[in-house]
């Protein structure tokens, strides 16, 4: 009777151990699967979003200069259009992450800084210039420095960055999606995300 308890003790030991480490092999299939998803998922966000926008502006530009102890003076001007494409995007293939498999957890590391082009197209009407006072390419490149300027006022006034961010949290919050659905932790800047709003918040 007492070697039928041991055998029978034995058995069932057996069929937990084998079922506990079915189960331990299980949950480690399942990790490995997630991670193998959330690596996916990062890849596919990691593109190129740009965010464009179109500026216009008009104005005018004088230039003179004095002769002959100031009696004379040799004029120019023109009108300046200017039409200027603009580009703002992230480059999210440079998106820093981490995967920490052991406490489920994504970590960004770092996102890319927002980058800002603009490709002004300058075009110069009612071009009125002096014989000792024409337009070269110091004036060209003074005005392309203005016009530049101007233009960053206006995107600074403008939706376009903001739009620009929106753009860049839809990306991240399909990893923030696709953490939460599987149990996982998304973190960034050594804190939790914990809603799509807190996307919002990122400082960049």
């Amino acid at each position: 009777m007492k070697k039928f308890l041991l055998g029978a003790v034995a058995v069932l030991l057996i069929v937990f151990g084998y079922r506990f480490y079915k189960n331990l092999q299980n949950e480690r299939e399942v990790l490995e699967q997630n991670s193998k998803l959330i690596q996916e998922q990062i890849k596919n966000v990691g593109k190129l979003v740009v965010t464009e926008g179109n500026f216009s502006q008009v104005w005018s530009y004088k230039d003179s200069k004095k002769f002959y102890l100031d009696v004379f003076s040799a004029r120019k001007k023109a009108l300046i259009v200017v039409n200027a494409k603009v580009t703002v995007s992230y480059d999210l293939s440079q998106l820093e992450t981490e995967i920490d498999q052991e406490n489920k957890r994504v970590i960004i590391k770092s996102i890319p800084k927002q980058e800002l082009n603009i490709y002004p197209d300058i075009q110069y009407y009612d071009v009125t210039q002096d014989y000792l006072n024409q337009f070269d390419a110091s004036d060209h490149n003074k005005i392309k420095k203005k016009v530049t300027a101007s233009l960053k006022k206006k995107i600074e006034a403008s939706s376009i960055k903001t739009n620009a961010q929106n753009r860049l949290v839809s990306e991240l919050s399909k990893i923030y999606i696709l953490t939460n659905t599987m149990g996982w932790t998304l973190e960034y800047n050594d804190m939790p995300v914990t809603s799509q709003n807190d996307l919002q918040d990122i400082k960049l």
